[in-house]
């Protein structure tokens, strides 16, 4: 027998819930379709999932205690220029300048607990 998956998302655990939520809320400009109040909230994006947990309590150290992810929410934006002025209005403007890829334009950002973000701009 062959395991299959049959889907697949990106979830961030945050002992901040409100606070990670608020700020997706303002970056994606729209609201979770999905809310557990103080424990979880989810955010539907062309093809993705992303969850934002509140993790048990039991747990809470684990995430507490971790060092910054290697892991990068890459967001493909139509025009780098607003995404960047949109996140420096939101008080998390993108560290260094626009770097030049292969694959386009990009820069870094972080959310509020540090999880990095790359806003994408293809050629």
């Amino acid at each position: 027998m062959v395991l299959r998956y049959t889907e697949a998302f990106v979830a961030i655990a945050t002992v901040n819930l409100e606070t990670l939520v608020n700020f997706y809320t303002q970056l994606f400009s729209e609201h979770p379709v999905t809310v557990i109040p103080n424990v979880y909230a989810e955010f539907e994006l062309m093809g993705m999932r992303l969850g934002i947990f509140q993790p048990k309590k039991s747990h809470e150290l684990e995430f507490e205690n971790s060092t910054k992810s290697k892991i990068s929410l890459c967001l493909e934006v139509s025009n780098l220029e607003v995404a960047i002025a949109h996140l420096t209005n939101l008080g998390y403007p993108p560290t260094g300048e626009i770097s030049i890829a292969s694959h386009g334009r990009e820069i870094y950002a972080y959310d509020p607990e540090g999880n990095r973000l790359i806003l994408h701009q293809a050629k």
